[in-house]
């Protein structure tokens, strides 16, 4: 594999950023980290030096191999520059299809032709982001489920027009990550953001409905179905904002179902988005959940 073919360009440096580098870096990739925020890219790239640490101390990972993986991980401050040294890119942007296409349109005109371009959207069209580009057929989605360090699926979207070669090369990268990979073909949501947006909209209508409490719907997916977070809490790590743009990115596409509960809104217009932010349906301290602070309806 030359150089350019194992390096990888990751676009936003988010929580999901941040663990979609630690992942390919991890896998001895030559890993890119690019933010429009600078100040953002530095604390990522200190929060993956941290994970790698914390496997060290758990005998899970050595200190030479930890040293190698850090080292493979650099600050791209120019996107134009780090797009034309990178084999695949991997834009992880906010959910918003024009930010993403802008972010696209940089990266098409520095990019080698046969760069694969991917997405990590949670439910935006693949096809339509694709379409934007030179050659739709090197692009495809890359869904990534956060913490990424700790989930070990992949959804890799294929667009309309998206080449058998293209997904396999994301399937092998994904392998190479220690991942385990699903084949979609597009559709508003693919499968899980489909399926996780219903039920982290019904948990909030339960909670402004006074059904339960916060804690008790959570609670009674992590024991009655074995999830290993309830959906308020998975809400709160996703971020209330981004769950609220791909719910009304559903409901638009696919009918009233996927209303967002007014109380998902209320949220959003407090900035109560979550985990990132030290406050959603809980309260966060130090990046832990403070005991009995979940919102009542």
């Amino acid at each position: 594999m030359s150089d350019t073919q194992n390096t990888v360009l990751v676009i936003g440096a988010g929580l999901m950023g941040t663990g979609i580098a630690h992942g390919f870096a991890l896998a001895g990739a030559k890993v890119l980290l690019h933010d429009a925020v600078p100040t953002a890219a530095e604390r990522a790239v200190t929060e993956v030096g941290a994970i790698f640490d914390g496997a060290v101390k758990l005998g899970k990972l050595s200190t030479g191999d930890a040293a190698t993986a850090k080292a493979g991980l650099a600050l791209a401050p120019d996107l134009a520059v780090a797009a034309a040294q990178s084999g695949l890119i991997v834009e992880t942007a906010t959910e918003n299809i024009g930010t993403k296409i802008a972010i696209f349109d940089t990266v098409v005109a520095n990019a080698p032709a046969t760069a694969i371009l991917a997405t990590n959207t949670s439910a935006l069209s693949v096809t339509e982001l694709a379409a934007t580009t030179r050659d739709p057929g090197r692009f495809a989605g890359m869904h990534f489920f956060n913490p990424v360090h700790k989930m070990k699926l992949v959804e890799v979207v294929r667009g309309l027009a998206t080449t058998p070669e293209t997904v396999q090369t994301l399937l092998d990268w994904a392998e190479r990550m220690g991942k385990q990979s699903i084949v979609v073909s597009e559709a508003p949501g693919f499968t899980t953001s489909r399926m996780s947006a219903l039920m982290g909209n019904e948990a909030m209508y339960m909670l402004q409905e006074g059904v339960a409490s916060a804690e008790d719907i959570d609670t009674a997916m992590r024991l009655g179905f074995g999830h290993p977070m309830g959906p308020l809490e998975l809400g709160d790590l996703t971020g209330w904002d981004t769950r609220f743009a791909v719910l009304q990115y559903l409901h638009r596409v696919l009918g009233e179902k996927f209303r967002p509960c007014p109380l998902i809104e209320k949220m959003v217009k407090a900035k109560r988005y979550g985990r990132k932010v030290g406050q959603g349906v809980y309260r966060y301290e130090h990046g832990k959940k403070v005991p009995g602070s979940g919102l009542s309806a």
